[in-house]
């Protein structure tokens, strides 16, 4: 049976609320979809504020972290409410919403006095009352509960969408942090290989901002003005996380303002276009190296998608250095590269609300298929 389905995302890049709303029908892999609305909503200075205090290890309390979570569930459920009244769309036509919330702190392993574990701000039961919707949230843990590292949860959105008998192909989506999927031409869903390539825009956004008071390189103008600054890219590449094995996952609290800070005090003397050039190359090769160097399969097509998608110097660099593989945005592909993780979540909702299971074990090292998500119930 066909649905209506609204689907939410707020990344680490702080960019805006996305909105997506989509006819879904079927599961698995009989899953249709179809995109019918799309809009970003941007989240307020004071908000934003709140959110990087949240993630900052001095500035964050509970106070804080307990207030934000309902605080953001209200932006989440206005989002909608502001969407459909821009759209004429009737909620009561829509079955539920797909909110995957705000990451604030993400452990990928067991570390010595904590466990693995992901939050995500944003209540669904505030959302659910806001908008007098079902609504699915928090759908990281169930996969961290079975061994995993609850990311990158949006690859089986992508074997379900771009799956294919003829071509080997991956989908990366360049957001705050760059994730990949690989999907082996006639592969079945264990054979996806995926997980965080680095960092994508994050640390781009932040030179941009430190430097030219600018929130991010518009179609990649200054990193194509500037150099290379040799001792830099070494210095950033030789982090441990880029000569890890897969699965892995990361985010904003190891690539995020206070790594970057450091060393833009310690290359101060430096052009600031030749800075955001080698930060730039950080987020291309890395990316780049995660075909050549780790996974080691030859890839047909790639395609790109997130903010980063936009940026004609990270996409061009791609392309010269992956000379054999076609190089796409998603939009070749009738979606939209800003919407697809929005996009994503309802199609792990969907999955989520027919009992039926959506972690890629794979992709996030779980010992088991798990169905995701809490549910809101509005009754």
């Amino acid at each position: 049976m066909e649905k209506l389905a609204i689907g939410l995302m707020s990344g680490t890049s702080l960019d805006g609320i996305d909105v997506v709303l989509a006819k879904i029908s079927g599961v698995d892999l009989d899953t249709k979809v179809k995109v019918l609305e799309q809009h970003t909503y941007p989240i307020n200075d004071k908000l934003i504020l709140k959110i990087k205090d949240a993630m900052d290890d001095v500035k964050s309390n509970s106070k804080l972290i307990s207030s934000l979570n309902v605080e953001l569930g209200y932006a989440f459920g206005h989002a909608v409410l502001s969407f459909c009244k821009d759209f004429n769309i009737d909620l009561n036509g829509v079955d539920f919403i797909a909110s995957h919330g705000q990451t604030i702190y993400h452990i990928a392993s067991d570390e010595k006095d904590y466990v693995r574990s992901s939050l995500q701000l944003g209540d669904g039961g505030v959302i659910s009352h806001v908008c007098k919707k079902t609504v699915v949230s928090n759908f990281r843990l169930a996969d961290m509960a079975a061994g995993g590292q609850g990311a990158p949860l949006v690859p089986y959105a992508d074997f379900v969408l771009f799956s294919n008998k003829e071509h080997n192909r991956a989908i990366h989506n360049i957001g705050g942090i760059a994730n990949m999927t690989f999907l082996k031409k006639s592969g079945s869903l264990d054979d996806v290989i995926a997980f965080d390539s680095g960092p994508g825009n994050m640390m781009i956004n932040e030179a941009c901002e430190a430097l030219y008071h600018k929130a991010y390189d518009e179609d990649g103008l200054i990193a194509s003005r500037g150099k290379l600054i040799p001792k830099l890219y070494e210095s950033l590449m030789a982090h441990p996380y880029f000569q890890m094995d897969y699965p892995k996952s990361t985010g904003r609290e190891v690539f995020g303002a206070f790594y970057i800070s450091e060393y833009l005090k310690m290359y101060k003397d430096e052009k600031a276009e030749d800075i955001i050039h080698t930060i730039s190359m950080i987020t291309v090769d890395t990316i780049v190296d995660s075909y050549k160097e780790l996974i080691k399969q030859n890839v047909d097509e790639l395609i790109l998608c997130g903010g980063g998608a936009l940026n004609k110097f990270i996409i061009n660099d791609i392309a010269k250095k992956m000379p054999n593989t076609k190089v796409y945005t998603l939009e070749n592909f009738g979606y939209s590269s800003q919407y697809k993780e929005a996009l994503a979540f309802i199609i792990l909702a969907n999955q989520t609300l027919n009992h039926k299971p959506s972690n890629v074990r794979s992709a996030t090292g779980a010992k088991a298929f798990k169905v995701l998500g809490q549910v809101n119930y509005n009754y």
